[in-house]
């Protein structure tokens, strides 16, 4: 555990290139069931549950990179976030074309239709729409032009999104009366987010406990 802690900027490399490959497999597999003929007696439905399902998977380990790095001292973690993240939006936005493609053949009016008349269709589409800035300015060149403080409120969205995510698939899996899977992320989710205000908390307090002691120590320099 303590080798982790240490990990050299080759090995993160390596790490990152490892989870690029795994990343694609949920892909790669839709394509081998394509090809198969294994999508099922419903494939159009098949495709959206799976890409919907990998969209929420790496919409909640990205967001769990922060507190797991906090518990394990493991700041190598934070290198791999970004390319994480770029793999939630990927599998959201593959989602959305084949509800946009698939579903309604690019006719817009049925889709806005669907869009407003169906409360789980309206949140994981605002959840997409969130998730496009955060994609646009996931470079470099973006964080310099935003400014880091700028960067960070923007990517706290973050912090809606993924419970968005979660509420889309509850309304999903509660029409066919499935609910498990749905408590679990719920759980999860909330569990990363009250660790993440908590952490927040403490140092908002640790801020507060050192100016005040740096205060006292002003006024005792000054009583001197």
């Amino acid at each position: 555990m303590n080798a982790l802690k240490t990990l050299s900027t080759r090995q993160v490399l390596y790490l990152r290139n490892v989870l690029f490959v795994l990343a694609l497999m949920p892909l790669a597999r839709l394509v081998l069931f394509v090809f198969l003929d294994k999508l099922g007696a419903n494939p159009i439905e098949f495709i959206t549950r799976n890409t919907g399902d990998w969209a929420l998977y790496f919409l909640t380990i990205t967001l769990a990179v922060t507190p797991l790095r906090r518990l394990t001292g493991w700041n190598w973690l934070v290198r791999l976030r970004r390319m994480l993240g770029l793999y939630a939006f990927f599998y959201v936005f593959l989602h959305f074309t084949i509800f946009f493609w698939l579903d309604h053949f690019f006719d817009f009016q049925e889709m806005w239709k669907d869009i407003v008349k169906r409360p789980f269709i309206t949140v994981g589409v605002l959840a997409f729409a969130l998730l496009i800035p955060l994609a646009i300015t996931s470079t470099n060149a973006m964080v310099r032009r935003l400014g880091g403080k700028r960067w960070q409120w923007l990517h706290r969205l973050t912090y809606v999104i993924v419970p968005l995510g979660v509420l889309h698939f509850w309304w999903v899996k509660a029409g066919k009366n499935v609910l498990a899977q749905p408590i679990l992320f719920a759980t999860i989710v909330a569990a990363l987010l009250l660790m993440r205000i908590l952490s927040q908390k403490n140092r908002q307090q640790l801020a507060q406990l050192f100016s005040r002691r740096d205060a006292g120590a002003g006024l005792v320099e000054e009583s001197k």
